[in-house]
């Protein structure tokens, strides 16, 4: 258990609990119960930045460090596989070429204006949260992302051999109950509105599945990543509806 807990946290964050060449990628679907607690964990270090930053400078210029932080708390791992997308998904041209370009390691114009989007969207998230949010609904979208790759993982994969495909082998089926515990907490304390934001992010992420089986014949590496991405995005925004 304390192996499974070391390889989640040392793959999902830069934090020094253990180094990227000692973590094996076929072990990661076997970690996988514990991602949305680093999550959790990942939300509650970005909203303390968020805190701490609006002590020192205005909210708006807080929400932008906080989001870098939040950022450099995952080493980008997560927009990396966005930026992918953003260039394959939208090409024209056949699924395995779309995969083709997802591989390449430059990045195009529909990944440069996808990355910037995002950031920019999650820093003005960040700073129209309702005043004392931040606690709670940074951790729960942080949660609730990583807790939907454990459905992802058990959807059809577009590459043998990849790193979805070695995810989804050793993803256990306990994992599940376990995983949901932090974002169903979270949910609670919250009330109903949380109920309503992780529901909409469900929606997405079965948006994504389709759309990954559309276009590219199955889910990838990058389109966990752009899920991670997207679902934050959608309960960071969704607190932020006038009158939710």
């Amino acid at each position: 258990m304390i192996d499974a807990l070391l390889t989640a946290l040392g793959f999902l964050t830069i934090l020094p609990i253990r180094s990227k060449k000692e973590i094996r990628v076929e072990g990661l679907g076997g970690s996988a119960g514990w991602f949305p607690y680093i999550g959790a964990l990942i939300g509650a270090l970005a909203a303390l930045a968020l805190f701490g930053f609006s002590i020192i400078f205005p909210r708006l210029l807080a929400a932008a460090l906080a989001a870098a932080v939040w950022i450099a708390l995952t080493g980008g791992l997560h927009l990396d596989g966005l930026a992918d997308c953003f260039d394959g998904l939208l090409y024209s041209g056949a699924p395995e070429k779309r995969l083709e370009i997802m591989k390449d390691p430059r990045h195009g114009t529909f990944a440069g204006v996808g990355l910037a989007l995002t950031i920019l969207v999650k820093i003005i998230a960040l700073y129209s949260l309702p005043e004392g949010m931040a606690w709670l609904v940074l951790p729960l979208a942080s949660a609730t992302a990583r807790w939907l790759l454990l459905p992802a993982g058990k959807q059809p994969n577009a590459r043998p051999g990849g790193l979805g495909s070695m995810f989804s082998a050793g993803l256990q089926n306990s994992a599940f109950l376990w995983g949901a515990l932090p974002m169903a907490a979270l949910t609670a304390l919250i009330g109903w509105q949380a109920l309503a934001v992780v529901a909409a992010a469900h929606a997405l992420a079965w948006l994504v599945f389709r759309l990954a089986q559309a276009r590219l014949g199955g889910m990838t590496g990058d389109v966990y990543g752009l899920l991670v991405e997207m679902s934050e995005l959608v309960i960071l925004t969704g607190f932020c509806v006038k009158g939710l």
